[in-house]
């Protein structure tokens, strides 16, 4: 069985949904797919998506991205409501949001959000940042701080110690320095909102020797401090030079 990964597909855009549905359907039958967030904000495309690449992949794995978890202005529900629906449609499609073994490696998905350490937030960001406006949230968690906290906690960190190789997988950015050097100065003000250091303790508390996150729409692959960090997003479709729109094996 082969393990490969892949993020923010955004297929509200029709042309990333043509390209989920032109995959092979008879290439993958035996393989996984390490889904990293952000499908789309409507529960319907969801919903589809999952059907379509489980008919194609034996095993899908899945975390929410800040995308998924958006609410129209006049629901009724709020961010968190719309979080553990997707779960439990998730469930419905055969789609796994929780630990599992697969031969000798442990995958296991990780909930997060950002806390705003990774930088300061600036006037242009709060403008401009659509989290800010199209996520609602329960009374007591006002502040990405406390939003932060909550997705942490719901984790599951009961390492399999038989497990030969552990993968996890979150969204969100679990440190910023896997953002490469040439990202212009300039695109840096989102830097806030990209994750939490957070989550990297719980990365490490498990022991993990790959990570996969998505959010940043720029594919890296680095090694910092004996865990590889993997980022491959498909991204919007005018991201050509930063994102590599394929699918990517992960290997040892």
């Amino acid at each position: 069985m082969r393990i490969f990964t892949l993020s923010d597909i955004h297929i509200d855009f029709a042309v990333n949904e043509q390209w989920i549905d032109n995959l092979s359907n008879t290439d993958y039958l035996d393989d996984s797919l390490i889904l990293a967030g952000d499908i789309s904000d409507s529960e319907a495309r969801i919903a589809r998506c999952f059907d379509q690449l489980k008919s194609k992949f034996k095993e899908v794995f899945y975390v929410p991205g800040n995308h998924d978890i958006w609410v129209r202005k006049d629901s009724p529900a709020d961010s968190i409501e719309k979080f553990f629906k997707l779960l439990e449609l998730a469930q419905q499609h055969q789609v796994i949001t929780e630990p599992k073994r697969l031969n000798g490696t442990t995958v296991i998905p990780l909930f997060s959000w950002y806390d705003l350490s990774f930088g300061t937030v600036s006037d242009t960001l709060r403008s401009k940042w659509m989290d800010f406006t199209h996520c609602k949230w329960p009374d007591t968690l006002e502040t990405p701080e406390a939003q932060n906290r909550f997705f942490l906690d719901k984790n599951n960190l009961q390492l399999d110690h038989s497990a030969e190789r552990v993968i996890t997988f979150s969204h969100f950015l679990p440190r910023i320095d896997v953002m490469p050097d040439f990202i212009p100065h300039r695109f840096r003000d989102i830097y806030p909102v990209l994750g939490s250091p957070q989550l990297d303790q719980q990365i490490r508390t498990l022991n993990s020797d790959i990570h996969i996150y998505g959010h940043s729409h720029v594919n890296r692959a680095v090694k910092i401090k004996g865990v590889r960090y993997i980022n491959n997003a498909f991204g919007y479709p005018s991201e050509t030079r930063i994102a590599a729109k394929t699918l990517m094996e992960i290997d040892d």
